[in-house]
């Protein structure tokens, strides 16, 4: 992708999401190695601009190198400058997410949500999502204040309401007291 250099300041009205970080510069034109915290590194194609810390930026190029993301910013045009980039975040706005299948959610929109077993009983708030397991991890908040983990199968996790923000899960007995 190709743009004209536009930098600005972030504007608190809207939410940033977090996708990356830069870890390192690449090369001597000005490249960073970025460390992605989506699922998929396609986001930096689709995106046009993102924010690098409070600064928008325009992607002028984008490509993978084996698990990373290689990304060119305008106004970062140095490796001086990529270097001095190493170490902050990159963002998107709520708008640059893109659409969801049925039945697909974000890990924000999870989060908060209250988990209950299948007749009703109140098990606990989802407080996060761990995803470098072999399957994701709903971290539980339970009534006592202590935390539990729901491995996301089908076993377990029997539907994902987003209308009513609730997980419906089938817990097997001490599950939720490793």
């Amino acid at each position: 992708m190709r743009g004209t250099s536009r930098c600005a300041p972030f504007s608190d009205i809207m939410e940033k999401i977090l996708i990356g970080k830069a870890v390192n510069a690449v090369g001597l034109k000005g490249e960073l190695k970025i460390w992605n915290y989506s699922d998929s590194p396609e986001i930096y194609e689709i995106t046009p601009e993102v924010y690098l810390g409070d600064t928008l930026h325009m992607v002028e190029n984008v490509r993978t190198q084996k698990n990373m993301v290689i990304l060119k910013l305008s106004g970062i045009d140095d490796r001086n400058a990529a270097e001095a980039a190493k170490g902050r975040e990159i963002f998107i706005t709520e708008d640059d997410l893109p659409e969801l299948e049925e039945g697909e959610f974000y890990i924000r929109d999870l989060i908060g949500m209250e988990v209950r077993e299948e007749d009703g009983g109140y098990v606990g708030v989802v407080t996060d999502v761990i995803q470098n397991t072999a399957q994701d991890l709903f971290e539980i908040r339970m009534e006592n204040g202590k935390k539990g983990l729901i491995p996301k199968v089908d076993a377990f996790v029997k539907n994902i309401d987003g209308q009513t923000r609730t997980v419906t899960v089938r817990l097997q007995e001490g599950l939720l007291e490793l």
